[in-house]
């Protein structure tokens, strides 16, 4: 498949901070990037993005995305679940009951929408910060009882998952490669599913060319250590690895049960949200060198700490310790997936591909 290239070199004289960093090399780059794969592993580091980021886009197809993957000049990605069952779906003609549950793919948790709150404490530069900040804390704490209508549509769901060939998804995964990306996760793990649910997720992942799948940390509770166990050893049996997504929840000491609890479990932390959180007992640095060897893959944006209001800004305007983040994974080899989210406001007169390929252009200024 056949998908055009944006001029590079355009923005990279519009588009601020990011792009200040970007020089004529930058341009010799996006003249080489016409009619080539997309290539975004830098100096050894790979960069890549969930495809999350691509949320406020009109499309949101598996070919809508891919598209917008290359177009961002990204070439491996953590894939959002919903984009792959609706690919089988659309391919097998399957239409799920209204009102039902997905039964199996993970969302983006409690932690996606924004909730209004009380001015907090702090400013950044000048200015107090703004109400309502709120809505990245803990995710994952579960559903609560389903209603017999959503117990039924996610049995109606699973029968047909249990029916799907997994030609559909090697036909998916062969899109993408041939377009020049490559899927190091898949975030459609459902730590609330049934075993079939579970070895579907993980099968799929696995076919899809993923070393692991990804969903919010759940919050701890009375049945959390058995469901890591159970989560992980489930991972290892399929020769793959369940990862963990934290909000500001994050910190050093986060992932412990987790670690404890199964082999098979990784961290998936978010190292924006990490800054944005607080005191955590240590720098997003710190948390890298003590547990590179359980990380599956992390998310870089660039956040303040909550004195500073916490806010998400565009790269090069906030706190979060991007090029020593950077820095660091490249001077150890550590062969760990950056992932960009896009979560910051997008500007006037730009979108989303625009803007992470912008991050694109930050990570390669620094690495190379």
């Amino acid at each position: 498949m056949n998908y055009s290239r944006r001029d590079f070199g355009k923005l990279a004289l519009a588009s601020l901070p990011a792009a200040a960093l970007l020089g004529k090399s930058d341009m010799l780059f996006a003249a080489a990037q016409q009619g080539a794969k997309p290539n975004s592993k830098f100096g050894g580091v790979q960069i890549g993005t969930i495809t999350y980021s691509y949320r406020s886009m009109p499309d949101q197809s598996a070919e809508a995305i891919l598209k917008y993957v290359v177009d961002s000049g990204i070439n491996a990605i953590e894939l959002m679940g919903p984009p792959v069952e609706a690919y089988a779906q659309k391919r097998t003609g399957f239409t799920p009951s209204a009102g039902g549950g997905r039964g199996g793919a993970a969302g983006r948790g409690a932690a996606a929408t924004a909730t209004p709150g009380p001015v907090p404490p702090g400013s950044w530069k000048g200015q107090a910060c703004p109400a309502g900040r709120g809505g990245d804390g803990a995710a994952g704490g579960g559903r609560g009882a389903q209603t017999p209508e959503q117990l039924a549509a996610a049995a109606e769901l699973r029968k047909w998952q249990q029916g799907l060939s997994m030609d559909i998804f090697k036909d998916l995964r062969k899109m993408y490669n041939d377009a020049g990306v490559t899927m190091y996760a898949v975030k459609n793990l459902n730590v609330n599913g049934t075993d079939e649910d579970l070895d579907f997720q993980f099968t799929v992942g696995k076919t899809m060319g993923a070393t692991h799948i990804t969903t919010e940390l759940p919050v701890h509770s009375d049945t959390s250590t058995a469901t890591l166990k159970r989560i992980g050893d489930m991972a290892l049996k399929h020769g793959m690895f369940a990862a963990y997504h934290t909000h500001l929840q994050g910190s050093m000491t986060a992932f412990d049960e987790a670690f404890a609890a199964s082999a098979g479990n990784r961290a998936n932390v978010d190292l924006g949200h990490f800054v944005a959180g607080g005191d955590k007992g240590g720098t997003p640095m710190d948390f890298l060198n003590k547990f590179h060897d359980r990380i599956g893959s992390f998310h870089l944006k660039d956040r303040t700490l909550p004195e500073h209001c916490s806010l998400n800004l565009e790269w090069g305007q906030g706190e979060t310790p991007i090029k020593d983040i950077l820095l660091l994974v490249q001077k150890n080899k550590w062969p760990l997936p950056a992932s960009i989210e896009q979560e910051y406001e997008i500007p006037a007169g730009s979108d989303a591909v625009k803007e992470v390929r912008k991050c694109v252009q930050y990570c390669r200024a620094i690495l190379t």
